[in-house]
């Protein structure tokens, strides 16, 4: 078993698997890792998992894999909130959907482990044609469907960004499994296409720090665009010595965007800054492993007041990919790796306003 990840002067393997643990603490008696107040959603739910994985908790981690193949709805999706096992809120949501694919690469990569990816392909499966079947003609992906079956009428930058991702992992594992799936790399190309050039496409969430990194970080955006692209708000987002805002116009930063910051920079390969931003971040770290969810530095408190444990996994999954510990430490930095391949119309012109 790889040894769990170390950041030199900043955190150690240690202390990685301290964080690890109080992930596992939270996790219910179903396998679910719940948010603060008590529900479970897919993406954070499987960000978790990641973690775990990388740390070595892999039981843990498994059974995080059943509480999502058992909750898993016949469309692909997953209800945007569960409760107890129940939904409270009962859309389902793409970028939810995309991340697994996402999890299941990730934990081939870190476990080598031929047999769970075959078990969890089925899954994947249904989820990503679930994602596919919600594109426009444009290119972007849609950020639900509704439980009537009626798609949202808009898309979100930074969760089609993560969808590009989610697409990317899952084109790889079905290659991986002798399973192509041509239909995703073409939708991962027009959706790259459309976060690269087509801004107009998604709603306006530019206060939001996800949507400034995250079209890097689920590599569609990189190079030269990328570098100009973090330049031009770095100063609007990154606060020297406390991480990085949630949102633009407020004094508040937040573990997770500050550690989802930090994998933005090293896909990049701004090891300097990337380095910078995750020691500055370690300010909310509590004594029992777990991290604060965020700090408003002008009141002087930890906002809001609790330790969740996706801001525990986001500061895992940094850590890795800094140090390179194990082999899915690239997971981030290699989204950006396959060549965009558009031919002929790429219906922008004919998208619905």
């Amino acid at each position: 078993m790889t040894a769990a990840p170390s950041v030199p002067g900043v955190i150690t393997a240690e202390q990685v698997v301290q964080t690890a643990r109080s992930i596992a603490a939270v996790q219910d008696a179903t396998g679910g890792i719940p948010w603060p107040e008590g529900h479970v959603d897919a993406w954070n739910h499987i960000e978790c998992l990641m973690a775990l994985t990388v740390a070595g908790l892999r039981d843990e981690a498994r059974r995080g894999y059943d509480w999502l193949v058992r909750h898993q709805r016949p469309d692909g999706s997953w209800p945007m909130k569960l409760v107890g096992g129940e939904a409270s809120e009962t859309g389902g949501e793409s970028n939810h959907a995309a991340y697994v694919a996402v999890g299941v690469w990730h934990d081939l990569l870190v476990t080598g482990d031929m047999e769970f990816a075959r078990s969890m392909w089925p899954v994947v499966t249904k989820a990503l044609d679930f994602v596919v079947d919600l594109q426009t003609t444009r290119g972007e992906i849609v950020w639900e469907r509704d439980t009537s079956g009626e798609p949202a009428p808009y898309a979100l930058l930074t969760g089609s960004s993560s969808i590009h991702q989610g697409l990317r992992c899952g084109v790889l594992l079905a290659e991986r499994l002798g399973d192509p799936q041509p239909d995703w790399e073409l939708a991962a190309d027009r959706l790259a296409h459309v976060l690269t050039a087509h801004p107009e496409a998604f709603a306006d969430k530019s206060r939001f720090s996800m949507d400034w990194y995250y079209p890097i970080l689920g590599g569609a955006v990189r190079g030269p665009q990328a570098v100009q692209r973090l330049d031009l708000e770095w100063d609007t987002f990154v606060v020297p010595g406390l991480g990085a805002r949630c949102v633009s116009d407020q004094p508040w930063v937040t573990g997770a965007e500050s550690c989802e910051l930090v994998m933005t920079l090293d896909a990049l390969g701004d090891d300097e800054r990337a380095l910078t931003v995750f020691a500055d971040m370690q300010h909310l770290r509590h004594e029992d492993g777990s991290y604060w969810t965020g700090w408003q530095f002008v009141n002087g408190k930890h906002f809001p007041h609790e330790r969740s444990g996706y801001t525990a996994a986001a500061v895992i999954l940094a850590a890795d990919a800094l140090s390179r510990t194990t082999p899915g430490s690239g997971v981030f930095r290699d989204a950006g790796s396959q060549q965009v391949r558009i031919t002929g119309e790429c219906g922008c012109e004919r998208a619905h306003a």
